[in-house]
């Protein structure tokens, strides 16, 4: 068995994007934000910021664009697939 879920906590970097699919399926895309700090080699504080792409389907996704705003946090939760 293989498992495909992630979890991730972050801050939306703009508002939600609603759309609807010829099908009728309506999608909703936003980005999110995370920070890590660590401390180099020298010991010095660093911040790095990573950035994830999120796409919603369904009902889901109406109630995401409907409730989400830039700079809200956001507890996301789902599988993860690589796009080129």
């Amino acid at each position: 068995m293989y498992i495909n879920k992630v979890i991730i906590y972050g801050n939306l970097t703009r508002d939600p994007e609603l759309k609807a699919l010829p099908s009728g399926i309506t999608v909703t895309s936003f980005s999110l934000a995370t920070n890590r700090v660590y401390k180099d080699a020298q010991g010095a504080r660093q911040e790095a910021t990573d950035y994830h792409n999120i796409v919603v389907f369904g009902r889901q996704a109406e109630t995401a664009a409907q409730y989400l705003k830039k700079g809200s946090g956001v507890f996301v939760e789902g599988r993860l697939q690589t796009r080129s």
